[in-house]
């Protein structure tokens, strides 16, 4: 799939920034990837509420090899090939791809917070004093 190709197929949908990523592209709507485009195929961001719908028409999850073992990835699943057909359909689906990547980002969220907040208070806990005797490295060279 090129890129002229994937801006066709979403114009259903709406704008999407499409950027190269592995083997293929990633493609995104409101700063928040929803959809990988591989020579594998055309995957979906998925979850609980989408997953069945995907099951329902016999799609698989993204899976690749490596050395050891198959890694199965359950948050991208293969676009149904009848949905190539039908631009309208397509769309929605995106919409639900969209919907279910903005509710993974919003699990996320807390953690990365938490996180931050936790490097903040662990550099203002530094007592000035043992800061400024480190000094420059020109002082530190005499």
């Amino acid at each position: 799939m090129d890129r002229d190709f994937l801006i066709d197929l979403f114009a259903d949908f709406g704008p999407v920034t499409i950027r190269r990523m592995f083997s293929g592209y990633g493609i995104s709507a409101d700063g928040v990837n929803f959809a990988l485009a591989l020579r594998a195929g055309l995957f979906f961001r998925a979850d609980e509420q989408t997953i069945p719908q995907f099951e329902a028409e016999g799609s698989t999850p993204f899976q690749y090899q490596t050395r050891a073992k198959t890694v199965t990835v359950n948050s991208y699943w293969q676009l149904p090939a009848r949905l190539f057909d039908d631009s309208e359909e397509l769309a929605e689906w995106a919409r639900a791809a969209l919907a279910a990547a903005q509710r993974a980002a919003l699990r996320k969220r807390p953690k990365a917070r938490r996180a931050a907040k936790a490097k903040v208070s662990r550099k203002a806990g530094k007592p000035a004093a043992k800061r400024k005797a480190t000094g420059t490295r020109k002082a530190r060279r005499k």
